[in-house]
């Protein structure tokens, strides 16, 4: 029980803190967390596939598959803040990436493991960091090229 009540919150309550951002901002930096979220779906189904890690606590029934409170939870709210904070200067942005995905892959899916939520099976926490690092230049090189649709805004 105690694994689901993190889960929601974990879920619910990075959404809340968009609250302390202007509709300017999140008009700005939604689309590149919407599209994190596709990333990270297509991810997890990858991830399903080939059992990089399994998922043993869920919120939704489809749960075993895609964590959907990390997923659409705290990764893509977190992915807004930290374009929200650092994306106009890539190094900044990169070094912010980097301290975030060590501790992810480090501390806290370890984290999961020990709380039985979830585990690293066929990867492991080195891959796991390359695979989310990666994904940060991609949605960073995306964010660029949606920005040009914002300049006359």
């Amino acid at each position: 029980m105690t694994a689901r009540i993190i889960l929601f919150i974990v879920f619910f309550l990075p959404w809340l803190t968009l609250f302390f951002a202007s509709s300017k901002t999140i008009k700005r930096f939604m689309p590149v967390t919407i599209f994190t979220c596709l990333l990270m779906t297509i991810i997890f189904q990858i991830a399903y596939t080939y059992k990089w890690w399994v998922i043993h606590k869920y919120i939704v029934p489809w749960g075993y598959m895609i964590d959907v409170s990390f997923a659409y939870g705290i990764f893509a709210v977190g992915t807004f803040w930290i374009f929200r904070l650092t994306s106009h200067n890539f190094l900044l942005y990169t070094v912010v990436n980097v301290i975030m995905d060590i501790l992810m892959s480090f501390i806290a899916l370890p984290l999961l493991h020990v709380l039985g939520i979830a585990e690293y099976r066929s990867i492991g926490p080195w891959q796991y960091f390359l695979v989310i690092y990666g994904l940060s230049f991609v949605i960073y090189f995306y964010h660029k090229w949606q920005k040009k649709i914002f300049s006359t805004d």
